[in-house]
């Protein structure tokens, strides 16, 4: 286990009220809306956590997969979802998730990539799951300073540059690759010192030519 999922396991009982802090669910709507989800497909959610995405697909009528490594995360998200038939939580990480090839109509990770060891990979199998016509979208951070991030919340990445952002979704094989900004920011306080985060939120889409 590397320290993040560490951290993961620890935080998960109230990483809800924690998440309210960072960003809105506006963040949520604007990668759905992009997507332009329909009711009765199937989607992956990678880095659920306890079901942020997962809850906003559940209630447009989609089925979901949802691939998380902490295990405290997925056993809060079973307990937040008991009743939800269309779920399926499975063990797994962004570079090598859980789901056979062109299986699922969408795939979202959002705040998941800055945890990932190597994005470019990460990318590549989210890609490798969608179906043809399928379409992936990551909401994350841009490129920021704020190292006490790196430090109190393991992130890996202090953020990303859009433009290699949609190299990656390139190379990964996707078209119609677009990244721009949610409008909203994610927003943290150190716990030692007086430093404060405001990061603009970015939304990268892409499609897997049919």
């Amino acid at each position: 286990m590397n320290p993040g999922e560490g951290y993961f396991d620890r935080v998960a009982e109230r990483w809800d009220r924690m998440r309210a802090r960072f960003f809105s669910t506006a963040v949520r709507e604007r990668a759905l809306a992009v997507a332009g989800v329909r009711p009765g497909r199937v989607a992956a959610d990678i880095g659920a956590g306890t079901g942020f995405m997962t809850e906003g697909l559940l209630n447009r009528g989609l089925r979901v997969i949802a691939i998380e490594p902490s295990a405290a995360m997925r056993a809060q998200m079973a307990r937040k979802f008991a009743e939800a038939e269309r779920l399926e939580i499975r063990e797994g990480t962004a570079e090598a998730i859980p789901i056979p090839d062109a299986s699922v109509d969408y795939v979202f990770a959002n705040m998941c990539l800055h945890h990932v060891e190597r994005p470019p990979r990460a990318i590549r199998e989210m890609a490798r799951v969608l179906r043809p016509g399928g379409v992936l979208v990551v909401t994350d951070l841009d490129e920021h300073r704020f190292e006490f991030l790196r430090i109190e919340h393991h992130d890996r990445w202090l953020g990303f540059d859009r433009e290699e952002v949609a190299r990656w979704f390139r190379e990964a094989g996707l078209e119609d690759v677009r990244v721009g900004c949610t409008g909203e920011e994610c927003c943290a306080r150190a716990s030692v010192g007086d430093a404060h985060a405001r990061v603009s939120i970015f939304v990268a889409s892409g499609r897997k030519p049919r």
